[in-house]
Formats: C-alpha cells, structure tokens, sequence
C-alpha cells in the first residue's frame, strides 16, 4: 500500500503543477479514474474469493469476409493521341442487260437396279472328244410357305480310247437324288433319297501282258457294274434340349453279287448350364455285307459290325475363347466274328481370337472308330476287286494346332500341323496274277486289294484365299505327309505332297472363266508279279510318279437363261497314273450350255 501511495503522490504532483485551467481538469479526472482502480485491485488482493473453473462452450460458426473489387478507372497517358479517319465507300454501278430465265425446279429420279431374277431349274448338256458326255438337270420346287421338293440328275460317261491301252476302258456314272424339307416355327424335317449306277473296267493290266496277242487281250471281260441307293433324313427341333437328329440307310452291290447294308444314325443333344452347354452326341453304325468269293477262288466272306458310341463335352463360348472338352466313349461288336472291343477317344478343340480376325489360334485333339465300307472304297478307287476285307479303322488321336485368321478384308489364311495315329488303316494294294489261268476280270494283276496296318502320320497344311468381290477369288493351298508304318514297309499308294490351286473371275458382266491346277506327288507301290505263270512272282519295292493336272473353263452368258461353256482338263496332256497301271486320258475337251428355267 506504501509504494502505490507514493505513486499518486507523484502522479498528483504531475498533473497539478500544468498550469492550463483545462488541462488540469483532465488530469484531475485520469487522477480519480486511476485510484479508483488501485483501490480495486488492492481490494481484489486482500480479499479470498476462491477458485472455479468455468467452461465457455461456442460452437465455431466460420464467416467469409466481404470481398470488395477495386473499382479504379485507368489513366491513360499516351504521348500521341490519333483520331480514326472516317472511310467513305462509294459504288460505281452500270446497268447490264440480261435476258436469263430461271427455269423451273424438276424432281430427278433414281433408277433402281434391275433384280437378278432366281431360276428354281437348270438343265445342263456338253460333249467332248473321248466320246464324252456331261448331262445334269436340277430342279426345285416350291409347295407351300414352309415346304420344298427337288431332284438332281447327274451323267458322266466316255467311251474311252485311253493312248496304249488295249482293253475296254470306258466308263459311265450317272445319279439321280431327291430331297423333301419342311421349315415349321419349332421343328425342321427333311428326307431325301437317290440311286446311283457306275460301270466302269479294270483295263489296267501290267506290261508283261503287252506280248499276248489281240485275241487273248479281247477275250478279257473287265467291266464291272456297281449299283446302289439309299434313303435318309433329318430332324431338328427349337427351343428342346434335343437339337438334332440325322439317319441314313445305304445299299449297295455289283455285277459279282457282292452286296452291303449299312445304317447309321446320329443324335445330339444340348443343356445349357450357367456359364457351359453340355452337348451330348451320339453314333450308332450298323454294317452287314458280303463277297461272293475270294481272290485266289476261295470261298466268299461275310462281315457284320455294331460300333455305337457317345460323346459328352463341355462347350463354352465367349466373345473371344470357344472351348470344347469332352471324350468319345465306343462299343465295336464283330457280330459275325462274336469280338467285342471297347474304345475311348479325346474330343477337345479350342480357338482364342488374338488380334480380332487378323490372329485366331487353336488346337486340339481328336479321334473316333471309323466303320469302312465297300462303297466308301469303291468311292476312292472304283478298281477294287470284289474281295475286300472289311474292318473298321481306329483313330487313336489326332493332335492339330494352327493359326488363322485374314491379313486384310478379302485375304485370308491358315495354318495347321497335326500328329495322330491310327490302328488298321487301309490302304490299296495292287492285287497279283492268279498262277492259274485266270477266270474273272479282277485276276489280270489289274485289280486293287487292301492291307491294314497301324500308321502314324504327321501332317502340315497350309491355306491362302483371296475373296475380292464376287467377280474374283483366289486360292492356294498344300498339305504335306510323313508316314511311320508298324508292320507294312511304305504306306502304300499315300501320296507325300499335295497342293491344289484354283481362281475363278468376270471378265466382263457376260464372260466368266476359271482354272484349277491338282499336284500329287509320289507314291509308294508294291510291284508283285505272277505266282508262277508269266514270272517268277518276285516282288518290288517302286514309286509312281508325282504329277500335275490342270484345267480350265470359260464361259459366256448369252441371257439370263441362257449361257455356253468350254472346258479343258489335264492340259499338261501327260496320261499319268492316278493308280498303278491305270493310266489316265490326255488332254480333254468338252464343250455345251446351260439353261435356267421355271415350270411355270
């Protein structure tokens, strides 16, 4: 208290000794305001209030400030100040006189193409030198909305006259089909059937007959008649889990009482799951014919076979991956023999699209029990003789992996390697001279039989096409072969090369032509002489030469009916060997013509 009255002593002091009336007014009132306050604060010391926590709770509210724009009006302050001239423009014009007159506006038209009108009939009719005669007659005919019918007649003969062949040569093939298809909402049927009549002659003969004489040569019957027909068809279902079914009945038999059965039927199923569909196959193949003797005149044989078989697999199928894993599952019955063979093949398959369409690759594996069949081989090489074993063949696996897909719009290609194996695959081997004077046709050595052997083939292939328009396509392709045989030394009469070129184009809106080219290369054969009669029966290991066969055709449409036509085939004129001791015709030529027609 001492040391805060000696202050205001001072203070007083101070303020006092102004000497301004005013001035010592204010500062007698900042004197009082002063111990006012130094007797409260001396008061706030002496006196014990205690203590307390007091807690001040605000919620934060944030506020933004008002911004305010700096409203300022430059200054200009240029040394030189221009004034804009004004521009005054004036237009210098002259009369001219004119005597057009707009004519009026007129709607032009669009000339609509002339619709190529669709014939539902053809009849076609050529001839050529080998006393050649090309015939075929197609028509269709519409019965309802949904039902259709037509039939294909099909004619091919020559009266031969094959260079350096003495024996009969000539040959007939001539084929009549027919078709019946129902397209309902739901369901799609169809049936069709056809018989076929083929005469052709084992004038195939081996040199060592080339010193007999004209009367021993023509007293030879080496003609042969084969004749058969079948009855088929189909159905397939919308919406059902059944898709599809087909079945086929085929008989078939020659001028030396050999005859065939031969049922097949092939059912497929489908369940889709989630993200799979489940597809189930199924092959059933019922086989029973007959020889009526052997090669060496022994008695006839007889074969029977049931193989039936089912296939489940796995398919699924997205925008750029389809993939397919099942298995095959087979029975084989040899009824006539009472052996049974179970068998169980691979049937996987997939494609990755890597690039769009440029880049597809894919692989698999495959395999299946093939029923061979005395039409199927008389389909091959129409020279068997009527003493075939019969058996089916077992394909083990087929490997395959390639690429494919199109370097542009119009180019496409492929590419394909493939590994597998097959158990009794058969292949053609010339027959031999019977030792005996021979009786029939088939007992010259000109005649082909069958050995089965079990074969490992590497295969690679590859495939150019070039669509440009349809005026104009282009293609190539060639597949190569490398055999391994288990008991036979060469896979006889397999050929080791095989390429094929064809293109057909428009020359103009009425000319139109076309070219194929067919190479084979070399294949091994099994020489065998006579048993003892002609020679001493050796046999000889040799190769038939690799050769080419190209044709070509042009042909120029009169109207729209009516059109002729010109063909050439094997115009390198060389009568190669298609088979051993067969040689083919030279150069051919055949010309005719084409007429499209309604019955109505």
């Amino acid at each position: 208290m001492t040391m805060l009255k000696d202050i205001f002593s001072k203070l007083f002091a101070m303020f006092l000794g102004s000497q301004s009336y005013s001035e010592r007014l204010i500062r007698i009132v900042i004197v009082i305001t002063l111990l006012l306050l130094c007797v409260t604060i001396a008061s706030a010391q002496e006196d014990n209030l205690g203590t307390e926590v007091v807690n001040i709770v605000k919620p934060y509210t944030p506020s933004i400030s008002d911004a305010f724009k700096v409203k300022e009006t430059p200054v200009l302050n240029d040394s030189v100040n221009t004034t804009k001239k004004k521009v005054e423009y004036q237009i210098f014009s002259v009369p001219v006189a004119s005597t057009f007159t707009p004519a009026k506006g007129q709607a032009t038209s669009v000339e609509k193409a002339k619709p190529i009108r669709q014939y539902d009939n053809y009849a076609t009719l050529g001839f050529g030198n080998y006393t050649s005669i090309l015939a075929e007659l197609y028509s269709n005919f519409q019965i309802s909305r949904t039902d259709n019918a037509g039939f294909f007649l099909r004619h091919n003969s020559s009266q031969g006259g094959i260079d350096d062949v003495r024996i009969e040569n000539k040959y007939y093939d001539t084929r009549l089909d027919g078709n019946y298809t129902s397209r309902q909402k739901d369901i799609t049927y169809s049936a069709d059937a056809g018989i076929e009549h083929q005469l052709v002659n084992w004038y195939g003969l081996p040199v060592y007959f080339d010193a007999l004489s004209e009367e021993f040569i023509n007293g030879i019957d080496a003609q042969q008649t084969y004749f058969g027909g079948y009855v088929g068809g189909s159905l397939a279902l919308q919406d059902s889990f059944f898709e599809k079914a087909t079945a086929n009945l085929r008989f078939f038999t020659d001028s030396y009482s050999s005859s065939e059965f031969n049922f097949s039927a092939q059912p497929e199923f489908s369940f889709p799951l989630t993200q799979f569909i489940l597809k189930v196959d199924g092959d059933v193949n019922y086989l029973s014919g007959s020889f009526d003797r052997g090669l060496f005149g022994t008695s006839g044989t007889s074969y029977s076979y049931l193989n039936a078989g089912v296939s489940p697999s796995l398919v699924y199928v997205d925008e750029d991956l389809t993939l397919s894993l099942g298995v095959a599952g087979y029975v084989g019955l040899d009824t006539e023999n009472s052996e049974s063979n179970f068998f169980i093949y691979p049937r996987i398959a997939a494609s990755y699209r890597l690039v769009d369409e440029l880049l597809i690759v894919y692989g698999g594996a495959d395999g299946g029990l093939r029923q061979n069949t005395y039409y199927s081989f008389v389909e091959e090489n129409p020279f068997v003789s009527p003493t075939l074993q019969i058996m089916p063949t077992s394909e083990l696996y087929n490997a395959f992996g390639g690429l494919k897909g199109k370097l542009s719009n119009s180019v496409g290609y492929n590419v394909r390697a493939s590994y597998g194996k097959e158990e009794n695959k058969p292949l053609f081997q010339a027959n031999p001279v019977i030792d005996v004077a021979p009786s029939e046709g088939y007992e010259y050595g000109n005649s082909f039989g069958l050995v089965y052997d079990d074969v490992n083939t590497l295969a690679v292939f590859g495939e150019l096409k070039v669509e440009v328009n349809d005026s104009f396509a282009l293609g190539i392709n060639a597949e190569y072969f490398s055999y391994s045989m288990t008991n036979e030394p060469e896979a006889w009469n397999l050929p080791d090369l095989k390429a094929t070129l064809f293109t057909n184009f428009d020359i103009t809106d009425e000319i139109y032509a076309g070219a194929s080219i067919f190479y084979v290369g070399e294949r091994s054969i099994l020489f065998t002489g006579d048993i003892g009669i002609f020679g001493d029966g050796m046999v000889e290991f040799r190769t038939l030469d690799s050769f080419i066969d190209a044709n070509v055709h042009i042909g120029y449409r009169v109207n729209e009916r009516l059109s002729i036509f010109a063909k050439g085939s094997n115009l390198v004129g060389e009568n190669y060997e298609r088979w051993q001791h067969f040689p083919v015709q030279g150069i051919q030529g055949l010309v005719g013509a084409t007429y499209k027609f309604d019955w109505q």
